[in-house]
């Protein structure tokens, strides 16, 4: 995580954006003419496709804009910051404008954040129409032009151009539009065509886009026209479909409820683009195991070649890693006492599967219910609650230690009597049913994928049908062994082996420990550090826990010891920490004046929620540990200055101290002296540096 964390701020350099409410102080380019006219990092110009519009017709005339190398300019939704291009017209009477339109655009990412936008060169299409009884003759368009324009450092820019046409009842439009504008106008996003077909399903995590072009398709990407709708920084997965493409698109974190429609660009390439609107309908589509393809033929599967695919998977996920140790441990048991009477050794194959199946049953009963309830969930759903996860992990690190020769599981309570332990056998068998289940949902075996996605969305009876036919493939590998023990005699006889293999499997289960660690702590995002950390304590207790039933076996005490020292642990692993992020107050003149005049420093974050470089000096630096704790132990007042909206005060503030745009960052110090200004791009350092130096004297 830090290696990525200092990947990310090494490309995320400073951007210094002026307010776009503030773009009339900015300086005009341009005299009312067409142009080309220079401005900072472009050159922006007024084309029209013909010299002259008839009364009655249209015409599409249009802003080009040149960009220097790496610079850019956005589109209508800019992303995650920056503001689109306008144009205020001033018309002659009878000619009107449509909205201003806009080419496919592009990805441009900067660190963790996404902006839509455009490079090197683009023109911005618009539509003018003549009323029908306008009068032949020159006209005059004026334009007034605002954008912003980015790299590193984002600088708005504004121009003065216009366009002088002619009203002429013979005027036609070009057969062949050509240079800039004429090829936005090839770029522009079409309606899907009459035989495409889209679909949108909505859920807890990803919209996925299932698009039918009649051709495979290789490539999209999607671009929606409103706001906090999706990660926009998020890979968007593709999935090649026979006839189409499958995008899964990472739904926005800020959106707590589906929208009723999805509209926005679906990009297939550089030239080819759909303007869509679909409804989005609630629920979940499974991926196939280990791959982003869709799993082959499920649109088109059967009830009873899905049941024989489940049974197929089933069977094949005992060799995946989560699943083998456990059917390892009861073959092992079957070589141990195959000497045993057969009934018995049936009626033990019979209580895992009895485990097993009620485990799937469990499962699939809480699918139905959440699909019931509006809420769709998939194979593993439970991996998404942070309280089983924890319970998962410490549960699987206790069982690696027995394996790993801590300790022996179940010992204390094999010694307590035979009719007991006979008892516990049957027991024992069952929970390990249950426990082979619980281990085996991270996992999907080959072929499971496509039958799980067809149950999901199938009838109640068929859900069912098809889960208890994976669970009857996961035990009947140790169901036929308990049925036919004279099999064991393949595997090697009894030995000193047994103990070292037993122990080599606790290998994997470790492994699946360090995965679920993983899984947990990106159930926290920002929290995710601390909370592994507290799991990790947890586990360094299941660990004493282990070590005291393995210097004590057999014994009570250290039963109940270990009991004690295993629900300390799960109190430790669910603590809910409290927020230790400290609150900021908004900008004030009267409230800094009486902070200073009290003699307590003050931290002003001038920022704005279009400004890239805030929002990341703001997540890697701002809410750190280390500075927030020297914030709190310094008794900084800090004071967040939003220049989202033009703000008077604000502008005001920065120009007294030197300062023009946001990122910027001033310490007032204890001492009555002149203010610290920091550099925009932000380091733990340099804000650590500045308030020792400021602060604490």
């Amino acid at each position: 995580m830090n290696i990525r964390r200092h990947l990310v701020w090494f490309l995320a350099m400073v951007c210094t954006f002026a307010a776009p409410s503030a773009f009339a102080q900015i300086k005009v380019v341009g005299d009312g003419g067409p142009g080309p006219v220079k401005a900072q990092h472009l050159t922006v110009e007024m084309v029209s496709l013909a010299p002259a519009i008839a009364p009655g017709g249209t015409l599409d005339v249009g802003l080009v804009i040149t960009l220097e190398e790496k610079w850019h300019v956005y589109w209508i939704n800019a992303g995650d910051s920056g503001e689109p291009p306008h144009i205020n017209w001033t018309l002659p009477r009878g000619i009107t404008a449509g909205k201003i339109q806009f080419p496919i655009p592009s990805r441009l990412p900067l660190g963790p954040l996404m902006d839509f936008g455009y490079e090197d060169e683009v023109a911005f299409p618009v539509k003018l129409t003549a009323a029908k009884n306008l009068k032949p003759g020159p006209i005059h368009l004026d334009a007034k032009i605002d954008w912003l324009v980015c790299r590193e450092v984002c600088i708005p820019g504004k121009a003065h151009l216009g366009l002088n046409l002619t009203v002429d009842p013979k005027a036609t439009a070009p057969a062949q539009p050509v240079g800039a504008l004429g090829e936005a106008l090839g770029l522009l996003p079409k309606p899907l065509d009459p035989d495409m077909k889209l679909t949108v399903t909505g859920g807890k995590d990803e919209f996925v886009l299932d698009l039918i072009t009649g051709e495979r398709t290789t490539d999209a990407e999607f671009y929606p026209y409103d706001q906090e709708q999706i990660e926009n920084a998020g890979d968007q997965d593709v999935e090649p479909l026979p006839n189409g493409v499958r995008l899964r698109v990472p739904r926005s974190t800020e959106l707590t409820k589906l929208p009723a429609k999805l509209h926005g660009v679906i990009k297939l390439d550089d030239e080819t683009a759909y303007d869509i609107t679909a409804p989005v309908a609630a629920g979940e589509v499974p991926r196939r195991a280990g791959s982003k393809a869709t799993p082959a033929g499920a649109a088109n599967l059967t009830t009873v070649t899905a049941l024989g695919l489940a049974f197929v998977g089933g069977i094949i996920l005992n060799l995946m890693p989560c699943v083998f140790p456990v059917l390892f441990l009861k073959g092992l048991a079957l070589v141990q006492s195959s000497s045993e009477e057969r009934g018995r050794l049936r009626k033990h194959g019979l209580v895992y599967t009895l485990g097993i199946l009620v485990s799937f049953w469990i499962i699939v009963a809480a699918l139905l219910a959440l699909r019931a309830g509006g809420n769709e969930a998939g194979w593993g759903f439970q991996l998404q609650s942070p309280v089983f996860v924890a319970v998962l992990a410490i549960g699987i690190f206790f069982f690696a230690l027995s394996l790993a020769g801590q300790f022996e599981l179940g010992l204390s309570l094999t010694s307590a009597g035979g009719e007991l332990a006979n008892k516990q056998g049957y027991t024992g068998s069952f929970f390990t049913g249950i426990l082979a289940t619980i281990v085996a949902t991270p996992c999907t075996a080959p072929l499971m994928g496509a039958a799980i996605g067809f149950a999901l969305a199938q009838p109640p009876l068929v859900t069912f049908a098809i889960f208890t036919a994976l669970a009857l493939g996961l035990a009947a590998p140790y169901l036929l062994l308990s049925f036919q023990p004279a099999w064991t005699k393949l595997l090697p006889r009894p030995g000193a082996w047994m103990e070292v293999l037993k122990q080599l499997t606790a290998i994997p289960l470790f492994g699946t420990v360090i995965w679920l660690l993983w899984v947990y702590g990106h159930l926290f995002g920002n929290d995710g550090v601390d909370r592994v950390a507290w799991l990790l304590v947890s586990l360094l207790l299941v660990a004493l826990a282990g070590w005291a039933l393995g210097k004590w076996p057999a014994r009570w005490p250290s039963a109940i010891a270990a009991v004690l020292i295993g629900i300390m642990a799960l109190v430790v692993a669910l603590r809910q920490p409290k927020d230790t992020t400290l609150t900021w107050q908004p900008y004030s003149e009267s409230m800094i004046s009486q902070a200073r005049s009290e003699g307590k420093p003050v931290f002003i974050d001038f920022t704005a929620a279009w400004c890239l470089s805030c929002q990341v000096n703001e997540r890697l630096v701002l809410r750190s540990d280390d500075v927030q704790r020297q914030f709190r132990d310094n008794k900084v007042v800090l004071v967040k200055a939003d220049w989202t909206k033009y703000d008077p005060a604000i502008t005001r503030e920065l120009a007294s101290v030197g300062r023009s745009g946001v990122p910027t960052y001033v310490i007032y110090p204890i001492a009555k002296g002149a203010p610290d200004v920091l550099p925009e791009l932000l380091t733990k350092d340099i804000v650590l540096n500045a308030l020792k130096k400021d602060v604490q004297q």
